[in-house]
């Protein structure tokens, strides 16, 4: 006798099936309806989205809020705002901005003169935009992209994924939502889509499969129009759908494993031998971004109190944003033994940690996680404890160093140097090798030495394989803001994928990205707004939000009142 269980189980699979067919379904037919996509209906589309996501925005919030069981009145509440429609609108304005100038002058119009380094290697301003007030409402901060040196290349754009074309349909890409940030699977969709060029089916995270409907609110005009359909299933739904003959394309924002499963077999004997003869399971494209390691040096030097400070909040404000269940979340900070301050910095890091309040740990699996990497029971399962584990060594644990936790334990490692310079060729070697990931770095220095080894630091800057690297600043900015590029380092191939292949947030449309750098000094006034003690940081997201949808100079000023009162 069948169990009823099983037969609800059943019955749920077989109507899902049916869901995901008629989605592929409606695509397929799209696509036969249909053919060429020209700047102009871009246009028309991301202007349509941002009014569409603005009305979606609350709700989007409030249930973000309601499935990490962040209270109201909460300052954590900001983190739902600025990682999800903020960050969103962010991206469709600074992509309506250069579609339009690509419509009106044939290229984005660039915040800044093009460079070439010392290595003949070009290095593209990305930010601050122009036409959204970056340089006043993130004043000090800028980044740049730094291209791949090919000879063979003509131009710093890449406008083949704009050229509209009669003849042939567009690929149908299946995106694999990240559960976490719930700005990822958005973009991912809107890059596709209104870059690339592409139908999309997502394919919601079951930890975040709650934002359905949100989502089909938000991006209407594309499901109007037959580019996107969204569906919610678990592994096996996404197993059917990676081999699904309908599938030209898979973009993947989540772990190397599920990667691999899906390139390789989740059979470990599978992956080995497929991997011996160049057989993958799959024989379509993939693009992806993966998981991190990510590190944090600290050059050391004389840093007033203030800057350690500011410092010390901006790594734990890294380790513990969104409960850290984030791949560019710190998980390594590299420090010199002989650093005169460096107990002191460490002791004002756990401080910060002891004051920012635990988070309701929502990504499965990770009580289990921490005590792993933790090395011991957490006294509590569900409000897991940020851990700091000082002097840690990747020989006695390398578990810290070589694979992703995705949990809030972050360790630290001292390295022995003769000098600050000795010491960040060291740190530089020292998470090229012994640290896994390529997306995501950073590296605090002291002003006198950016000022006496400008050449030096900008030398380890470029031996860093990472794809975003942060001077001073967490690199989630340079995913946060849309106009620098984001993936891992390229190199990744399918047997070894690292961080991932490709990247998203080219709003540009700069071809071979090799990395993006992001400067800045080492204290921010005002205080940042992704930093726990903000006082008053959802107030300044939600009028973000309205800055984005709708540039202007009062839109402008009411972000600068938000800052000043609630």
């Amino acid at each position: 006798m069948v169990e009823p269980t099983t037969l609800r189980q059943q019955e749920r699979s077989d109507s899902n099936q049916l869901e995901i067919d008629q989605a592929l379904q409606d695509l397929t037919e799209a696509n036969r309806m249909s053919v060429g996509f020209s700047v102009e209906q871009r246009i028309q589309l991301t202007e349509q989205c941002l009014l569409s996501l603005s009305e979606a925005a609350p709700e989007w919030v409030a249930l973000s809020c309601q499935a990490k069981q962040i209270p109201e009145g909460s300052r954590v509440r900001a983190e739902e705002v600025l990682a999800g429609p903020v960050s969103v609108a962010r991206f469709l304005q600074i992509l309506l901005i250069n579609l339009k100038s690509v419509r009106s002058s044939g290229e984005p119009s660039l915040p800044g003169s093009v460079v070439q380094s010392l290595e003949k290697q070009w290095r593209v301003p990305v930010f601050p935009t122009i036409g959204l007030y970056d340089a006043i409402v993130f004043s000090g901060l800028k980044a740049e992209a730094w291209l791949e040196q090919n000879e063979e290349s003509t131009s710093l754009f890449n406008f083949e994924q704009l050229e509209p074309t009669n003849s042939e349909p567009f690929p149908l890409t299946l995106v694999l939502g990240a559960g976490n940030v719930s700005a990822i699977p958005a973009t991912d969709v809107l890059t596709k889509i209104l870059q690339e060029g592409e139908r999309v089916l997502l394919k919601m995270n079951p930890v975040n499969a709650y934002l359905r409907s949100v989502f089909e609110q938000a991006f209407k005009p594309l499901m109007d129009e037959g580019f996107l359909r969204i569906v919610c299933g678990d592994a096996r739904d996404g197993a059917y759908l990676v081999e699904h003959p309908a599938i030209n394309r898979i973009h993947i924002t989540g772990s190397t494993q599920t990667h691999d499963a899906i390139v390789w077999g989740s059979d470990p004997a599978e992956q080995e031998t497929r991997k011996q003869n160049n057989q993958p399971r799959i024989n379509v494209p993939i693009t992806s971004e993966l998981g991190n390691v990510s590190p944090w040096i600290v050059v050391p030097g004389e840093y007033s109190e203030k800057q350690l400070r500011f410092q010390a909040e901006n790594i734990a404000a890294s380790i513990a944003n969104n409960a850290s269940f984030n791949c560019l979340a710190t998980k390594v900070i590299v420090t010199a033994t002989h650093w005169r301050q460096r107990d002191q910095f460490l002791s004002m890091i756990q401080k910060q940690l002891d004051q920012i309040p635990r988070r309701y740990a929502y990504y499965p699996g990770a009580a289990e996680r921490w005590e792993r990497f933790a090395g011991e029971v957490p006294d509590d399962k569900e409000y897991l404890p940020w851990k700091l584990i000082r002097d840690a060594d990747p020989q006695m644990s390398p578990q810290l160093f070589r694979e992703e936790s995705f949990v809030c334990v972050c360790a630290e490692a001292g390295l022995e140097a003769d000098s600050d310079t000795d010491f960040l060729e060291q740190a530089v070697n020292f998470v090229n090798q012994e640290v896994w990931g390529t997306l995501c770095a950073t590296i605090t220095v002291p002003n006198q030495f950016q000022k006496s080894q400008r050449e030096f630091l900008e030398h380890c800057v470029s031996r860093l394989h990472y794809g975003a690297v942060g001077i001073n600043h967490w690199p989630a900015l340079n995913y946060a803001f849309m106009s620098t590029p984001w993936g891992g380092a390229p190199g990744g191939d399918l047997k070894n994928v690292a961080s991932g292949m490709g990247n998203v947030h080219n709003t540009y449309f700069l071809r071979d990205v090799e990395k993006t750098v992001l400067y800045g000094p080492l204290t921010l006034i005002p205080k940042p707004v992704w930093f726990p003690s903000h006082p008053n940081p959802e107030s300044v997201g939600w009028q973000l939000l309205k800055l984005y949808t709708q540039p202007s100079l009062m839109n402008l000023s009411r972000v600068g009142l938000s800052v000043l009162f609630k």
